[in-house]
C-alpha cells in the first residue's frame, strides 16, 4: 500500500508545483510611480489624451497600476487616465484604451536595483525618458542607458 501511494503524490506534486510557478504574482496589482533618475528626475505619466511623458513632480496622472499578466511580464495602467501604456512597432509610447499585445512589458531587474521595461510585442525596444522628460523611441535605447532605468515608488 505504501508503494502505490508514493507514486501518485510524486507526479501530482510536480504538476501542482509547476502550476504554482507559472502563476507567480498573477493577480497581484501594485500601485506605483515609475521614477527615472535622468535629468532632474522624472515619473512616467499617462495623460487622458493618450500622451505618455515624464513629469518631475508626482501628480494624479503618474500613478500606475502594475499588473502581472505572465511570469516576468506586466501591464502599466494609468489609474487616473484609464489608459494602458503601450508601445508601437516603431517604438513610440502611447496610451491605449484597450488591452492588447502592445501593452505587455517584460520587467527586468537590473544590477543597480532599478527595472527596465522591454516591450513583449517588440523585443529589444525599451521604455525610456530623455533628460527633458520626453519619451524616447524604444528602438533608440538600450538597457545599459540610465534613461531606461526605472524605480517603482509608492
Amino acid at each position: 500500500m505504501l508503494s502505490s501511494m508514493s507514486r501518485l503524490p510524486l507526479s501530482w506534486d510536480k504538476r501542482e508545483a509547476s502550476a504554482r510557478d507559472g502563476e507567480y504574482l498573477l493577480g497581484i496589482k501594485r500601485l506605483r510611480r515609475l521614477y527615472c533618475n535622468v535629468g532632474i528626475g522624472f515619473h512616467i505619466q499617462v495623460l487622458p489624451d493618450g500622451k505618455v511623458t515624464g513629469v518631475h513632480n508626482e501628480n494624479r496622472y503618474s500613478l500606475l497600476e502594475i499588473s502581472p499578466v505572465e511570469r516576468g511580464v506586466v501591464t502599466l495602467f494609468g489609474v487616473r487616465s484609464g489608459l494602458f501604456v503601450a508601445m508601437s512597432n516603431k517604438g513610440k509610447l502611447y496610451g491605449s484604451g484597450h488591452y492588447n499585445e502592445e501593452c505587455k512589458f517584460k520587467e527586468n531587474l537590473l544590477a543597480n536595483n532599478y527595472n527596465a521595461y522591454e516591450s513583449a510585442a517588440h523585443p529589444g525596444m525599451y521604455i525610456g525618458l530623455s533628460k527633458t522628460g520626453k519619451t524616447k523611441r524604444g528602438n533608440r535605447v538600450t538597457p545599459a542607458m540610465t534613461m531606461t532605468h526605472f524605480l517603482p515608488r509608492v
